[in-house]
């Protein structure tokens, strides 16, 4: 049996910094205990608008004003990557797990992120896949999935975002990722019909479980 437990923190909906807070202290228990690690499920709500630390401000189309009047929040952020989106309707993953029980190989560690929403998506019977030299997870009718990870001795942070059922046009406020020729889709989108993120929350809990070998903590 796998030596490390995940310990599932559902914390529903909430804004940006709360969840943030939530993840640095997680940090510091996995620094201390390497067999812990936690899986942090969230929707987030106030909408909000994060920029990596390689991030263009240019990919922010709207201007302050506008995000404003649309209720939506802008924060930098630690994670790598562009710019993105989160917001109700999209499941947003954030795992702390300790890298060196995996080789410390950040690739691989979001290739196996990339798994995990792969295998997820599979049950509920959409096909999606990775795109070479591109980060995330993607379907014939565009993204649907965004990984932005931080690393602090060997422990990860930030992480996964589904889209679930969000209101996409919000994402016309941005160049996802910075990819200007690139669309972005939902489940409920390429379905027709209406997925709830409270259904999809057991199933990647369960890939997590899978792809990483780890125990779940009742």
């Amino acid at each position: 049996m796998p030596a490390v437990e995940l310990s599932c923190r559902d914390i529903g909906r909430c804004g940006y910094v709360t969840a943030l807070g939530l993840q640095q202290q997680l940090v510091e228990q996995v620094q201390a205990n390497s067999s812990k690690a936690f899986l942090v499920l969230v929707e987030h709500d106030p909408p909000v608008i994060t920029l990596g630390k390689g991030a263009d401000v240019a990919n922010v189309l709207a201007s302050n004003d506008v995000l404003a009047a649309a209720g939506i929040e802008v924060h930098k952020t630690t994670r790598g990557g562009d710019v993105t989106y989160h917001g109700p309707g999209q499941l947003v993953g954030y795992p702390i797990l300790d890298l060196n029980a995996h080789g410390r190989d950040v690739k691989g560690y979001i290739r196996m992120l990339e798994d995990v929403l792969i295998r997820t998506l599979e049950r509920f019977d959409i096909q999606a896949e990775t795109r070479e030299g591109l980060t995330g997870v993607w379907t014939d009718a565009g993204k649907i999935a965004a990984i932005g990870i931080a690393v602090s001795r060997w422990v990860t942070c930030h992480g996964f975002a589904l889209n679930v059922c969000p209101d996409l046009s919000h994402y016309e406020h941005i160049v996802p990722c910075g990819l200007s020729d690139r669309r972005v889709t939902s489940m409920s989108a390429l379905l027709g019909r209406n997925i709830a993120v409270g259904d999809v929350k057991p199933q990647v809990i369960e890939c997590m479980q899978e792809v990483f070998r780890l125990r779940i903590h009742d």
